[in-house]
């Protein structure tokens, strides 16, 4: 990555007649692995590296990008981006929130250099786990897994005196599973992810993570009885409650979604202006208070500064129960009469940089997993999800459990196969009336955006207890 080259593209752009311009570089190593049943299918390995430049002038924005490390390529861009904003001639004409400048460097650490380790001792650990799957007592129908690593440096600049440097190693695994008991199957699958080094193969415990999946799968089969349909109690494990949060709070307070860009892509939120839903509205009970933090160290989703050059922070979304504050990022935030809260994000050089979420969950509460169990007489723990479904405007839902138990008198007793709840994000947070405080986190990578954009980020939190929901 050439600083100097991004330092004279900026140069070149403010020489125009421009309101605000940044560029931003990204150099990125890849490795990425895939087996197939325990057989090395593809092991690629390569190297992205390109800048982009945004305008903002006459009101309107122009984006262009290039892999080219020349003085000639980087006016080109310049060039093009300026003749797109000018273009656009837009009477509604779009401002940016205003900002300071900031100069910093920032990088997370590595225990041990993911680039130091050997492409046979990466494959050979999934090996491993094939190999711990195969003689666990279940019958293993077809496992799949895949690994990723990423070396993500960066540097931007803006017209407003920012000159932030990044390096950020994102290490990635989804691995697959195919369970065949009596004729039947059940599948899982479990992602992983982590910023920093390969000391997170270890941390994952990804071998006792995935037998614990196969088994339970088996149990669905052999042992897992249907629910009678009703009225109950319902405690979410942190996966079900991550994916709540994630679909039902943080999706919909994304502010380009509530302003209506992302209409013809991905849908649009039940948060809209002179609409029933607004800051200051109610939406779930006292007990819920969903939270997106890009600062969490070393998680999937975690970045110092998003890509506008802005420091992260915490984001309150629902709190105690109430629509507190959208995701915003410099556009949406000066639309809305906001700041913006550092929530725009781009997953390389090639992309524009949009309103994304980061690592969003429940905050935790102060009673533990057993007391939110013995409180209930008659009910079910949905512990994990094997699907989901939200609607475009994030507000009717549902899930389908995975690892799943009656609840009876205050104690788990026999699995339950595949329960579903089917509610609307009103109904879900009104519901919960107590949440664990103990506190797990789940990986996952969260699509939006055309061209689309799969960007890392955490689900999970506690566990959560909601009274009186239908549940079949």
């Amino acid at each position: 990555m050439e600083e100097d080259i991004v330092d004279y593209t900026l140069k070149y752009a403010e020489s125009k007649q421009i309101e605000y311009a940044e560029v931003r570089a990204q150099s990125q190593v890849q490795d990425r692995l895939m087996l197939r049943n325990g057989i090395l299918e593809a092991y690629v390995s390569a190297v992205d590296s390109g800048f982009c430049v945004r305008i903002l002038a006459d009101g309107g924005i122009g984006f262009a990008s290039t892999n080219k490390w020349t003085r000639e390529e980087a006016k080109d861009i310049v060039d093009l981006a300026f003749k797109y904003a000018k273009a656009a001639g837009r009477k509604d004409k779009i401002v940016f929130a205003k900002e300071r400048g900031v100069e910093t460097k920032w990088t997370v650490d590595q225990k041990r250099k993911a680039e130091n380790v050997s492409p046979e001792e990466k494959i050979t650990e999934f090996v491993e786990v094939n190999k711990s799957l195969a003689s666990c007592g279940v019958k293993i129908a077809a496992t799949i897994f895949q690994c990723s690593i990423d070396l993500i440096s960066k540097y931007f600049v803006s017209s407003e005196g920012s000159r932030i440097s990044s390096f950020v190693p994102k290490i990635g695994a989804f691995l697959f599973l195919t369970v065949a008991e009596q004729g039947k199957t059940e599948q899982a699958g479990e992602q992983f992810g982590y910023s920093g080094g390969w000391e997170a193969f270890k941390e994952w415990n990804i071998t006792d993570k995935m037998i614990h999946d196969a088994k339970i799968l088996k149990d669905v089969i052999t042992k897992g009885k249907a629910v009678k349909p009703g009225n109950m109690d319902l405690i979410c494990g942190p996966e079900v409650a991550g994916i709540a949060a994630h679909e039902s709070c943080g999706h919909p307070m994304e502010a380009d979604r509530i302003l209506g860009r992302e209409m013809s892509q991905a849908g649009r939120s039940f948060i809209y202006k002179s609409g029933p839903y607004w800051l200051g509205t109610r939406i779930g009970s006292d007990a819920v208070t969903i939270v997106d933090d890009p600062s969490l160290a070393h998680s999937y989703g975690y970045y110092a500064y998003d890509d506008e050059g802005l420091k992260a922070r915490r984001r309150f979304l629902y709190k105690n129960g109430i629509i507190n504050e959208f995701l915003h990022n410099r556009e949406s935030a000066a639309k809305l009469g906001a700041k913006s809260n550092a929530s725009s994000r781009s997953i390389n050089y090639d992309r524009e940089a949009i309103v994304r979420m980061a690592n969003t969950f429940v905050l935790p509460g102060n009673m533990t997993e057993e007391e939110l169990v013995e409180d209930v007489k008659s009910g079910v723990y949905m512990k994990s999800f094997t699907e989901w479904n939200i609607d475009d405007k994030r507000f009717n839902q549902r899930y389908v459990g995975r690892e799943a138990y009656i609840i009876e008198n205050g104690e788990l007793t026999h699995p339950v196969a595949r329960p579903v709840i089917e509610t609307t994000t009103l109904k879900f947070w009104s519901a919960v009336d107590a949440v664990s405080k103990k506190v797990e986190f789940e990986a996952a990578t969260c699509g939006k955006g055309d061209p689309a954009q799969g960007v890392p980020v955490y689900t999970g939190g506690p566990c959560i207890r909601l009274r009186e929901v239908y549940v079949k």
